[in-house]
């Protein structure tokens, strides 16, 4: 199981600095060891799924943004909609709720109204 969750950010920071700057090392902080298998197990994982109304495409230095999968994964959908709901995918120009609609229903999720992490 995992668990995925979205926060917003106030940062005077560019996309590739907060990224490899902040985020790739908090990672590494807190365990991550990074493989050529893109989904191996992970104790963590930080990404920027939108920035803004900004558009980022280079795949080779490994920043892309808004994120490509919010419209087809629900654990970044759903997230990024209960925050923002009525905020325009920079691309397709839908809202966050509208992209979160299509995983309605969906039998491989469980939401949590609530959650409480107990210490270790």
């Amino acid at each position: 199981m995992f668990l995925n969750a979205a926060t917003r950010i106030r940062t005077s920071l560019s996309p590739r600095d907060l990224k490899f700057g902040v985020l790739r090392p908090l990672e590494e902080e807190l365990g991550r060891k990074r493989s050529a298998d893109r989904y191996a197990p992970r104790p963590i994982d930080l990404d920027i799924a939108i920035f803004g109304s900004l558009v980022v495409d280079d795949p080779d230095r490994g920043l892309v943004i808004p994120d490509p999968e919010i419209a087809t994964c629900a654990h970044l959908a759903l997230p990024l909609a209960d925050l923002e709901p009525l905020f325009r995918h920079p691309v397709s120009g839908e809202t966050l709720a509208q992209l979160a609609a299509a995983f309605a229903g969906s039998d491989s999720i469980r939401i949590f109204d609530e959650l409480r992490l107990q210490p270790g």
